[in-house]
This record gives structure tokens, C-alpha cells and sequence, in this order.
């Protein structure tokens, strides 16, 4: 799969063999749907394989990074056995290819990720947010449990207190305090992100090439460590979606309102 055959995601090719790769949906806020999450998943393998690529940075067409998973593929989802299996096996595709790419990933928040935008966001190498970013893992708050990217990161990134408040609430944290808390390497004003994702992409596609990648892959290895953590959450998040509570979650969400999850209702 060449880079001319993607929908969703822009490429464009600078000096140094920098890999600009842009999330393309702004109308829906980036949030991905069945295509999208393929590409997401697929494109790490591309990068990894191309020649003429060191380094991949990837950004947000528009306002957004990505706004997570697009609520009519949720409910295409729900309850749909073959749905919830294709999509299990895709997303620890997504976060394995991206852990084995062979060549630094950046990442420039430039607005709010959730969801699958997030994995691609806090997975990368480096990761640069714009200060009023908001970065979150909203799954509980779709009625399903938290998987995606969000146990194999989240406790190795903000540690174990910070992940469990966001994962287990869902709350939502900005880029500056996620800087803080070291969940990502520099938060800056917005419209700085892409330009010192850039700059930092440029100095690791000048750099000593093996070097950079053996170090890479050796520092991934934190990661591929909690790999039965992050496999045992993905399955759990699947397993959610085959419940009642994910439907209201997306009514709440469509309707703008707190959901009545059924799970949390009492007996009459």
C-alpha cells in the first residue's frame, strides 16, 4: 500500500527525508471512522518500509488532531460480534506497528485528541501539544472500558495515581498540564506546534540514523513489556461494547446530555 492510496491522511514529503502525515477529516474533527482507523494502523508499516522517509510526523487538519472514533462507527459497532473482533485485532495493530516502526514518530497536538487520535498522539516518539490541547481517554464515558493505547502509556507517562483519576473518570487534561506531568515532551502555543514538531523532526532526520532507532527500539521495550497489560485491555473494551451500556453512551453523547448508563441503574 503506497502513500497515494490512503483517504484520510495527507502525506507530504519535506527536506531530510521528513514524513509530514496529516489526519484529513476536518469537517468531522478528524474523528476516525472504519477507514480511517485502517490507515491509522497501516501507515506505521509504511513509514517503517519507505526508503525515503526518517522521520514521521503527523498532525491534525483544522482545529482538531483527532476528535476519537466517529460516533455512527461506535454504533455500527455495538453489539456486532464480527465488528468488535475486526476492530480488536486493528487496534493492537495500531499500537504494535507504531511501538515496532523502525523510524522516530512525532507527534503535534495541535487541538484535542481522544480515543484513537490519542494513541498515535502519545505513542509517538516525541510529542509536542499546544498548551490549550485537550488530551483525553473518554471510553468510560462511552460506556466501555478504557483500551485503545490507554494502560500500556498512560501509568509509564503520568504514572500510576494521574492514570487511573483520567482513565477511571474520563477527564480530560490540557496540553500544558500534561507537559507537567510528563505525558508528552513540550506543550507550546498552538500555533508553534507544528513548526517545533518540525524543527525536532529535522534534527533526528540529521542525526546519526542507526544510533536513533537502536535507541528507539531499546526505550520501546518499556512498552512492549506492558504488551499483556495493554492486550488483556483491548480485549476488555471489546467484551464492553457486546453490553447495553455503550448504546446509551452514544445517545447521551448524540443528545448532548449525562447518560443513564443501565449498568449503573438501580433495581426496581
Amino acid at each position: 500500500m503506497g502513500f497515494e492510496d490512503y483517504e484520510h491522511l495527507r502525506f507530504e514529503h519535506r527536506d531530510h527525508g521528513v514524513l509530514l502525515i496529516t489526519i484529513d477529516r476536518p469537517e468531522k474533527y478528524n474523528a476516525a471512522d472504519e477507514q480511517m482507523h485502517t490507515e491509522l494502523a497501516r501507515v506505521w508499516n509504511d513509514v517503517s518500509a519507505d526508503p525515503g522517509t526518517r522521520v514521521a510526523v503527523i498532525t491534525g487538519a483544522g482545529k482538531a488532531f483527532s476528535a476519537g472514533g466517529d460516533l455512527a462507527m461506535v454504533e455500527r459497532m455495538a453489539g456486532n460480534y464480527d465488528a468488535v473482533s475486526h476492530m480488536l485485532t486493528e487496534m493492537s495493530d495500531l499500537v504494535y506497528n507504531i511501538i515496532n516502526c523502525e523510524k522516530p514518530i512525532v507527534s503535534a497536538i495541535n487541538g484535542v485528541a481522544v480515543g484513537a487520535g490519542t494513541v498515535a498522539a502519545l505513542l509517538a516518539d516525541v510529542a509536542i501539544a499546544a498548551e490549550d490541547a485537550k488530551i483525553g481517554d473518554g471510553h468510560v464515558k462511552l460506556g466501555v472500558a478504557a483500551g485503545d493505547h490507554a494502560a500500556i502509556i498512560w501509568p509509564l507517562l503520568a504514572g500510576m495515581a494521574k492514570a487511573r483519576y483520567h482513565l477511571l473518570t474520563g477527564e480530560m487534561i490540557t496540553g500544558a498540564e500534561a507537559e507537567r506531568v510528563g505525558m508528552v515532551a513540550k506543550a507550546l502555543p498552538r500555533d508553534q506546534v507544528l513548526d517545533e514538531a518540525l524543527r525536532v523532526a529535522e534534527v533526528l532526520a540529521t542525526g546519526a540514523q542507526q544510533a536513533i532507532r537502536l535507541t528507539k527500539r531499546s526505550l520501546n521495550n518499556w512498552l512492549r513489556q506492558a504488551g499483556p497489560t495493554f492486550d488483556q485491555s483491548a480485549a476488555y473494551e471489546m467484551l464492553t461494547f457486546m453490553g447495553p451500556d455503550v448504546l446509551e453512551g452514544v445517545a447521551a453523547l448524540r443528545e448532548k446530555r449525562a447518560p443513564s448508563f443501565p449498568s449503573a441503574t438501580p433495581p426496581a
